[in-house]
């Protein structure tokens, strides 16, 4: 050891001696004895050589100006934190060691601004790391980062900031509002981010995937904080569409939030600025939950319309406007668009000629007694094509093609109308018209 101390000092002072003339302006008016343990510590630094080097770098903080080197305030966070994970049974100790590395931090960020990005995202982690125990004022310095960071903070602070006010909202010490917009920032932020490779892009959405887990486990956003924060916002500005987007996100990932006044406004205002196929499905899905049936029917004839849409994607929207329409008793247009679904997906043929079938049977037909019941027969037609089409259906198709059947016409009835079994005969009826078979009860 009294070697090495030897050689440290004799290539200090050689150093030194060098120096001195060109140095006393940044090493500051005592350069002499700055620059001696600036070498001292960095010899013992590079040899991890922790112990050594920590009371020399104290020397060189001491007489250093925080221009004179950035390894010094680096190295400096490196050694008080090995310092500080040995004392944090000592509470008094360990508080003027987190305090030391935040005033570090501060000095990195204002002298050397061409690190001040890094060392605040380095700073920020280790507030979360060391000041737990004080949560306000971890929280205060986790959002002043952010703010200062916006888009270039590191993703886990943005986290780290949610976990924070989420505690201190349980503790009672934050309200709802706060929380949230700590969120809304969160989000605003990552959409600015430009990930550098898909492995970065992956970790980014990974980490927001664990910040919208946490809001919304967090249940600080119940749909009561949610209408009372972003109602005034959006009666001060009702044609806001960015606004009016992060009244849907918010409300859509909040269960139960979405059958009210304002997510109804806000997603109609999004579809009016921006519209797509799925604005509209969403515009139908809500419309048709609040009853109002011709606004849900011409959103989902708006969704079917767009060329954005995929057959498989349109095929589906048509089976499930069929099910809607003949539901509220429009019995033509369900037959239509059942008719299209089949059309445009064959694994929804079955599905689509059951509910075509059902439609047909329950349909009032005016006429005669044979025009009134000539509607059992296409409806057994359909039923009939649907366990083709699906042989899952057998069963039920079976089962309603005998109590449609009960209602054929017997054959001297059928006689006297002119009407005999195997007859092609046209049936039309709600609007609706089909080919058939005649059938008759034996």
């Amino acid at each position: 050891m009294k070697k090495i101390v030897l050689l440290i000092s004799i290539a200090a002072m050689a150093f030194v001696s060098s120096s001195v003339a060109s140095a006393q302006g940044k090493y500051g008016p005592d350069s002499t004895e700055c620059i001696k343990y600036l070498s001292y510590y960095t010899e013992y630094f590079k040899q991890k050589n922790y112990d050594s080097a920590l009371p020399n770098w104290r020397q060189a903080y001491k007489l250093c100006p925080p221009t004179a080197r950035y390894s010094l305030l680096s190295d400096g966070t490196t050694l008080l934190k090995r310092v500080l994970q040995k004392n944090q049974k000592n509470p008094i100790y360990r508080e003027a060691l987190v305090d030391s590395i935040m005033k570090i931090y501060d000095e990195r960020i204002q002298y050397w601004p061409k690190y001040a990005t890094s060392s605040l995202n380095n700073k920020s982690l280790d507030m979360y790391n060391f000041m737990k125990d004080e949560p306000m004022k971890l929280y205060e310095g986790l959002t002043d980062a952010v703010n200062q960071l916006g888009p270039k903070a590191r993703p886990d602070i943005f986290l780290f900031q949610l976990s924070t006010a989420v505690d201190l909202y349980k503790n009672g010490q934050l309200d709802p509002e706060s929380v949230i917009n700590v969120y809304e920032n969160a989000v605003a932020n990552f959409a600015q981010m430009t990930p550098k490779n898909d492995t970065e892009k992956r970790s980014n959405e990974s980490k927001l995937a664990d910040i919208e887990g946490l809001f919304i486990t967090s249940q600080v956003a119940s749909c009561d904080n949610l209408i009372a924060l972003f109602t005034p916002r959006y009666e001060a500005a009702p044609q806001d569409v960015e606004l009016a987007k992060n009244i849907v996100r918010m409300m859509g990932i909040t269960e139960g939030c979405t059958d009210n006044d304002l997510f109804l406004n806000a997603i109609t205002l999004m579809h009016t600025n921006e519209p797509s196929h799925v604005s509209a499905y969403n515009l139908y899905k809500l419309n048709s939950s609040r009853g109002d049936v011709e606004t849900a029917v011409k959103y989902m004839e708006e969704a079917i319309a767009y060329e954005e849409s995929d057959a498989l994607t349109d095929a589906n929207y048509n089976y499930e406007l069929a099910a809607f329409c003949f539901k509220n008793g429009n019995n033509g247009k369900a037959y239509a668009a059942a008719q299209k679904a089949a059309e445009l997906d064959a694994s929804l043929a079955g599905k689509s000629y059951m509910l075509i079938g059902t439609i047909w049977g329950n349909t009032p037909c005016s006429g005669n007694d044979i025009e009134q019941r000539a509607k059992y027969w296409v409806a057994v037609d359909y039923m009939t094509k649907a366990k083709n089409a699906d042989p899952a259906l057998a069963e039920d198709a079976n089962n309603m093609i005998r109590q449609y059947a009960a209602y054929y016409p017997q054959t001297a009835e059928a006689f006297m109308y002119d009407v005999t079994d195997g007859q092609s005969y046209t049936v039309s009826c709600g609007g609706m018209r089909a080919v058939t078979t005649v059938r008759t009860q034996k």
